[in-house]
């Protein structure tokens, strides 16, 4: 408006050089002591994994709402997308704990109510009795404290083919698990009507079957030293933009 130029003209030249000031993104750079040590071994596992082994992304999405429209939408139609009410009625919560192996892409699925280290601990059963007892299992999972609890650990020592290895703080986006989360998220909860808790966990338990009918593995594709030199750059600008505003 102060230069007289109209609001086309601008939308122009923001689709001319790729600028879309109206999105926004997330981001957090981790601040672990061993994250260079992690990720490479966390990346390692993903692109090289070791023989006579099974690597399984492993974690808990918590929470997981059963929610029940408070009015009936409607189906969608040729000239209408399908309705639904912006509010809802909670009926309950579950938790749902999932391993995914890296290499086939199938998932073992668990629904607890709770996500402390007693739920934790009977996932890792479930993973141990049915995965081969002849393969080592390289679990890979983040820093949440129930994963480390003593009673855990204790249960691990005792089961010395179970290895974990924990993501860096603040970067649980490099366990692939997350992208599962992502996809039953937005395939089968988003827009899902539950009107129990039990209803919630058989919708999840008839995806992840679904899911392990025809599984696809979710390939890494980023090497460590591409991460690592990412990292540095975000960092430099995060300092230098410190530095600026102490200016």
């Amino acid at each position: 408006a102060e230069l007289g130029v109209s609001a086309a003209s601008v939308s122009r030249h923001w689709r001319k050089h790729g600028l879309k000031p109206h999105l926004l993104r997330g981001f957090k750079v981790s601040r672990d002591p061993h994250f260079v040590e992690k990720l490479e071994d966390i990346v390692g596992l993903y692109m090289s994994p070791p023989e006579h082994a099974l690597v399984l992304c492993v974690d808990e999405k918590s929470q997981v709402q059963a929610l029940d429209r408070t009015q009936p939408g409607l189906p969608l139609k040729k000239g209408r997308a399908e309705t639904m009410t912006h509010d809802y009625k909670r009926n309950g919560t579950t938790t749902l704990f999932a391993a995914l192996n890296v290499l086939d892409g199938q998932v073992i699925g668990q629904c607890q109510q709770r996500h402390t280290h007693v739920e934790w601990l009977k996932f890792l059963k479930k993973i141990d009795r049915q995965t081969p007892k002849d393969a080592a299992l390289h679990l890979i999972a983040d820093n949440y404290a129930t994963h480390k609890h003593p009673v855990v650990q204790a249960w691990l020592d005792k089961h010395p083919r179970i290895h974990m290895h924990f993501t860096p703080t603040s970067a649980s986006w490099r366990n692939m698990v997350e992208r599962f989360f992502r996809d039953i998220t937005t395939q089968r909860l988003r827009r899902g009507v539950f009107t129990s808790v039990s209803e919630l966990i058989q919708a999840i338990e008839g995806y992840i079957d679904h899911h392990n009918t025809h599984p696809k593995p979710f390939i890494w594709t980023k090497t460590a030293r591409d991460i690592l030199q990412k990292v540095i750059r975000a960092n430099s600008h995060l300092s230098s933009k410190q530095n600026a505003t102490l200016h």
